[in-house]
């Protein structure tokens, strides 16, 4: 038996999401389980860093699988771009040790969500690409209460209402809300995320840039632990899965 590490990039819009599911739903873990199927000659299961919702893309998604019938990587590399359909790209392959774990071996996970804001028109070259929001942002205010967010915290109120982990304590070492171009682009890294936790800090921010809340709120909503306290959950297609780092990685 032998276990390789696959790093993907996904457009996220032509598929229901990361997770395989029944009724021929396209998903990037069925296309993927499909082409290795037929490469290995038997059944693969292939297990994500991170189960990303439909229309959420990735850069950097990490995966792993078993075969009883292993190639050289290179080998599996050239086929995987061949038998994997249009929007799903694999950037490499590597044979690892047993042990390692796409999401448990994980230690740090980082996203990067984009916000076109100020423009009365909607993109037509990055409609599933962006989050377009219409009125302008103040990058200052959102900076100043995405901040708040830095260290380790019970992150509850930002949370989905379906979310199935047990624990909703996570750190997050790095919380940048920058301009970029016409964009207003947020990245945070975190030792793992919650269902929707970046979409529902982003929404939360939006209220914050736009005036609709003061920035010292993100404190009062974040110690509420109330998801009710917090803003809407933006779409998914502003939001891109960038990179997973595991121990001896470079952050």
């Amino acid at each position: 038996m032998a276990r390789f590490r696959l790093t993907v990039e996904y457009d996220g819009g032509g598929f229901r999401g990361w997770q395989r599911q029944r009724d021929g739903i396209v998903t990037v873990q069925g296309v993927l389980e499909s082409a290795l199927a037929r490469l290995c000659g038997h059944e693969v299961c292939v297990l994500g860093a991170g189960r990303t919702d439909s229309g959420v893309h990735a850069r950097g998604q990490v995966a792993h699988f078993d075969t009883v019938r292993p190639r050289e990587a290179w080998v599996l590399l050239r086929a995987l771009n061949v038998m994997t359909p249009e929007g799903v790209t694999v950037l490499a392959v590597e044979e690892v040790e047993e042990a390692f774990h796409a999401r448990f071996s994980a230690v740090y996970r980082e996203y990067q969500y984009r916000i076109l804001a100020g423009r009365s028109a909607a993109p037509a070259l990055d409609r599933r690409r962006v989050w377009h929001h219409p009125r302008s942002l103040d990058v200052d205010r959102m900076r100043d209460a995405a901040l708040v967010l830095l260290g380790t915290h019970n992150f509850s109120a930002f949370r989905a209402a379906f979310c199935q982990s047990k624990d909703p304590v996570r750190t997050i070492s790095r919380m940048e809300v920058e301009a970029v171009g016409a964009e207003i682009q947020l990245r945070v890294g975190a030792n793992g995320f919650l269902q929707h936790m970046v979409r529902n800090i982003v929404g939360t921010l939006a209220l914050i840039g736009r005036g609709d809340r003061p920035p010292s709120v993100m404190e009062e909503i974040l110690c509420s632990q109330d998801r009710t306290k917090a803003g809407p959950t933006v779409p998914p297609w502003g939001l891109y899965l960038d990179r997973v780092l595991y121990r001896g990685d470079v952050r």
